[in-house]
C-alpha cells in the first residue's frame, strides 16, 4: 500500500508541475481570457488516459504501479476538473455566455473525443 501511495504521490507532482506550466505557458502565449491552457491540460490528459488505459488492458506494457503512477497520480495531478469548473464561473459571473458554452461544450467534446482516440490508438499499435 505504501509503495502505491509513493507512486501516486510522485506522478500527482509531476502532473500538478506539468499543469501549471502547460496551462501559464498556453494562456501567455495566446494572450486571451478564453481558458485555452485550461482546456488544452484536459484534452491532452482525456487523451493521456485513453491511452494508458488502453495499453494497461493490452496487459503487456504497464505493471499495476505504472497504471497508478500514470492514471491515477500523473493524469489526476495533470487534468483540471476544479479549474474548469472555477474558469466556467468566472466566465458565467462576467457575462461571457458565448465563451462560457464554447468552453463547456468544446471539453466535453473535445475530452470525450481525445480519450476515445487515446483509446483506440493503443488497438493499432
Amino acid at each position: 500500500m505504501i509503495r502505491t501511495l509513493i507512486f501516486i504521490g510522485l506522478g500527482g507532482f509531476l502532473g500538478s508541475v506539468s499543469r501549471y506550466l502547460m496551462s501559464v505557458g498556453l494562456q501567455q502565449y495566446f494572450f486571451t481570457n478564453f481558458p485555452v491552457g485550461t482546456l488544452s491540460v484536459n484534452t491532452l490528459g482525456s487523451f493521456l488516459i485513453g491511452v494508458i488505459f488502453g495499453f494497461a488492458e493490452k496487459g503487456v506494457l504497464l505493471s499495476a504501479d505504472w497504471k497508478m503512477f500514470l492514471a491515477v497520480g500523473f493524469c489526476g495531478g495533470f487534468t483540471t476538473f476544479s479549474t474548469f469548473t472555477l474558469d466556467n464561473l468566472m466566465l458565467m459571473r462576467d457575462g461571457q455566455i458565448a465563451h462560457f458554452l464554447l468552453y463547456t461544450g468544446g471539453s466535453l467534446l473535445l475530452g470525450l473525443f481525445a480519450v476515445v482516440m487515446g483509446y483506440y490508438l493503443t488497438r493499432i499499435i
